[in-house]
């Protein structure tokens, strides 16, 4: 019988995490949720504990990802079939967790993104995110020969191969965003997009506000390039 894991990364959210906790084992109840909290100051770990959720915490934060890869590798050192990964502070509708893993348990695909671009009513993203979603959508796409409305969709379903091939070095660590997608498609996995619910962040926190999107964009764009240079046999799976 397949093991499926919901990943939550979380820094900070000890207001809001027992609530998506909460939420997601409505939708799947069946499911294990492993919540890593990344060397959060407030109650986070405690309350996802409390909630009933797996927790392995950074002893400081290291950035999401290796927030993420540290999911991963847990993950995948444990045996679980499937892996899920949505965000800690509420954004990602859990009511589409099933509609992720249907294509990846049938096998049709190894790898779905949940995009807020396909037809669900989304909440509207900020002007200065939207020219970032935008320019990445138009380069992602050149990149892999396919259209991909939403490359830095943080609402994901995977199977154990992408789980495996995650876990090793060539993981983008730094912005794991729309280069995760041109990695895996160097590497030959099937990634399909299906659409799904998004909600603003409550708390209005974000980190596209002030000079950061421009930093943003930098940091990814360079990002790209160091994987589109890598030796085209560390792709080899």
């Amino acid at each position: 019988m397949s093991k499926t894991i919901v990943v939550i990364p979380a820094y900070n959210e000890g207001v809001v995490i027992a609530r998506v906790i909460e939420n997601v084992r409505c939708v799947v109840p069946d499911f294990d949720i492993l919540v890593v909290n990344d060397g959060s100051k407030d109650n986070t770990a405690r309350e996802a504990a409390a909630a009933g959720a797996i927790v392995v915490s950074h002893s400081f934060n290291m950035g999401y990802g290796v927030t993420i890869q540290t999911a991963y590798k847990f993950a995948y050192a444990k045996g679980y079939d499937f892996l899920v990964q949505i965000d800690g502070d509420g954004q990602h509708d859990p009511a589409f967790i099933p509609e992720l893993m249907r294509p990846v348990v049938a096998g049709d695909t190894d790898f779905v993104v949940g995009s807020r671009f396909l037809g669900v009513e989304s909440y509207r993203p900020s002007f200065s995110r939207r020219l970032g979603i935008l320019f990445f959508r138009k380069l992602v796409s050149s990149l892999i020969g396919r259209t991909i409305s939403d490359p830095t969709s943080g609402y994901q379903a995977f199977n154990r191969d992408v789980m495996r091939f995650f876990t090793t070095d060539v993981f983008p660590c730094d912005y794991p965003d729309a280069d995760m997608l041109i990695t895996l498609n160097l590497a030959g996995f099937r990634i399909r997009e299906i659409p799904v619910r998004m909600f603003a962040n409550a708390a209005g926190k974000t980190m596209h506000s002030g000079f950061k999107p421009l930093y943003y964009m930098f940091k990814m764009c360079l990002s790209i390039v160091v994987t589109l240079l890598r030796n085209r046999q560390l792709y080899r799976r």
